[in-house]
C-alpha cells in the first residue's frame, strides 16, 4: 500500500474500528500524522507567532482532527495481529503510573518534618542550633 492510498484509506475509515490494517497502512498513516503535526507547528510559529515551547491552535486542531483516525487504524492494526484494540490503552497506563512515581520522588526529596531529632538516639536539639553532631550520642548528622 502506498503513502497516498494509506492516508485515503485511513481518512475514509475515520471511525471504523473493525477490520484489519496492514503494517504499511499503519506506518504510512503514522508518518502522515507526524508530518501534519510538524506542518501545523511550523504554521503556528509563522502565522500566529507561537513560542517554540508551546502548542498553538493549528497544531491542536490537527492533533484533534487526526486523533480518531489514528486510534481507529491502531485498533485495526492490532486486529491484524489477533489482539484487541483495547491494547492501545497500555500507553495510558504508563502515564497514569508516571504521575504517582513523580509524586513519590517529590515526597522522598522533601526534608523531614521533625529535622531537629537525632536519627540515632532520638534526642531533640534546639531548633535554632546549627549543630553538626548530636549533643547526646555524638553521632553525625542530626
Amino acid at each position: 500500500m502506498s503513502f497516498v492510498q494509506s492516508v485515503e484509506t485511513c481518512l475514509k475509515k475515520y471511525a471504523d474500528f473493525s477490520g484489519r490494517a496492514s503494517r504499511s497502512e499503519y506506518w504510512w498513516f503514522f508518518l502522515f500524522n507526524f508530518l501534519m503535526n510538524t506542518v501545523g507547528s511550523i504554521a503556528d510559529r509563522i502565522l500566529l507567532g507561537t513560542e517554540p515551547d508551546s502548542t498553538g491552535i493549528i497544531t491542536t486542531l490537527v492533533t484533534l482532527g487526526l486523533l480518531l483516525p489514528s486510534l481507529a487504524v491502531g485498533a485495526r492494526r492490532l486486529h491484524d495481529i489477533n489482539k484487541s484494540g483495547w491494547w492501545q490503552l497500555l500507553w495510558l497506563g504508563f502515564f497514569l503510573l508516571l504521575i504517582p512515581v513523580i509524586y513519590l520522588i517529590y515526597l522522598h526529596t522533601r526534608p523531614s518534618s521533625n529535622s531537629n531529632v537525632c536519627n540515632h538516639c532520638g534526642a531533640t536539639s534546639q531548633p535554632d542550633e546549627e549543630a553538626v553532631f548530636c549533643g547526646s550520642c555524638g553521632k553525625k548528622p542530626i
